[in-house]
């Protein structure tokens, strides 16, 4: 391998904002904060959160109203 090209390899501590703390080989620097990981993500938990549902179907209907109104009887 050619002298000087690689790039360096850190031994990185990762930390999530869950609380959630790993270590890995990583070229970005000795530590790393990250938004979220498998251990809090739903995919992975299991467990699904609904940020803002009461506002999507709010809007969604407020939208087609008119469609429900002009509908023959």
């Amino acid at each position: 391998m050619k002298e000087g090209i690689h790039p360096k390899v850190f031994k990185a501590k990762i930390r999530c904002n869950c609380g959630y703390e790993s270590e890995a080989l990583t070229t970005k620097g000795q530590e790393m904060a990250v938004e979220i990981c498998s251990n809090c993500h739903p995919f992975y938990t299991g467990k699904q959160r609904f940020v803002d549902t009461a506002g999507r179907i709010d809007r969604f209907r407020k939208k087609y109203a008119k469609f429900e109104e002009a509908k023959p009887a």
